[in-house]
């Protein structure tokens, strides 16, 4: 299957990374082909990929936000826990992975990859059902992050129990009486951060899977962050106890 992926980060991101075949490269006639356009059209042409310029109207079928760019490639080239458990080792680190339980917005999603990307996490996993995927929305929302990262779609409750062999600990992101706050707990060592849905929170097998549940402090008058907003906070909090380390 193919896909257009669109915009000037998520198409360089695309070609940069190798890891899907790409078709050919769409770019809009008299379009300013600077910074990641011009790195892009670089790599095309070391690829030998086709480039075409079309009329500004082609790339707007393909959706709003184009930047004048859209690369035709494969579908999204999913990992499985076992690649993400050998880029632990290869990197010779404590694991360090991302769980998200149901989480269903497309933005969400893109925008925990890329914090993910970010701080070095070597794996993310989804379940199988009720979840948003990485399609050509969320590697736009990423901003090209998703290419770089290692992303499984799983059954969560098995493959936790699957980490917890491997000494991994699962920390449970919640707003709750049950929860430890983040002064309480040591996130040094090898850990899966669990974030759930944006309604409902975690499904309660996976939230019963968890070693620990644990909350974010807060001081403000709301209650609640937004599940990107909190995970992504989490895992900074996560990369600090890890000494930010490279």
């Amino acid at each position: 299957m193919k896909e257009w992926i669109t915009g000037r980060n998520p198409v360089y991101e695309v070609l940069r990374a190798e890891r899907r075949k790409a078709f050919r490269l769409w770019v809009a006639q008299k379009t300013d082909e600077k910074r990641h356009l011009a790195d892009a059209m670089s790599l095309a042409a070391t690829k030998r990929l086709p480039v075409e310029y079309v009329p500004r109207s082609e790339l707007d079928k393909l959706g709003e936000n184009h930047q004048g760019v859209a690369l035709e490639a494969e579908e999204y080239p999913y990992s499985s826990i076992f690649d993400v458990l050998e880029r632990a080792r290869q990197r010779e680190e404590p694991l360090f992975i991302l769980i998200l339980d149901t989480v269903q917005d497309t933005h969400n999603l893109g925008a925990l990859l890329r914090t993910a990307e970010a701080v070095g996490v070597h794996g993310v996993l989804l379940p199988l059902r009720r979840t948003a995927t990485v399609t050509p929305a969320v590697v736009s929302a990423s901003s090209g992050a998703s290419e770089h990262l290692l992303v499984a779609q799983t059954n969560l409750a098995r493959a936790i129990a699957d980490l917890k062999k491997e000494g991994v600990w699962v920390y449970g992101l919640e707003r709750s009486s049950q929860a430890k706050s983040l002064s309480e707990i040591n996130l040094g060592g090898p850990l899966a951060l669990v974030v759930g849905n944006e309604a409902e929170g975690m499904r309660a097998l996976v939230r019963e899977s968890c070693d620990v549940l644990l909350q974010l402090p807060m001081r403000g008058n709301i209650d609640s962050l937004n599940a990107a907003v909190a995970g992504s906070v989490a895992l900074y909090f996560a990369w600090s106890a890890r000494k930010f380390s490279k």
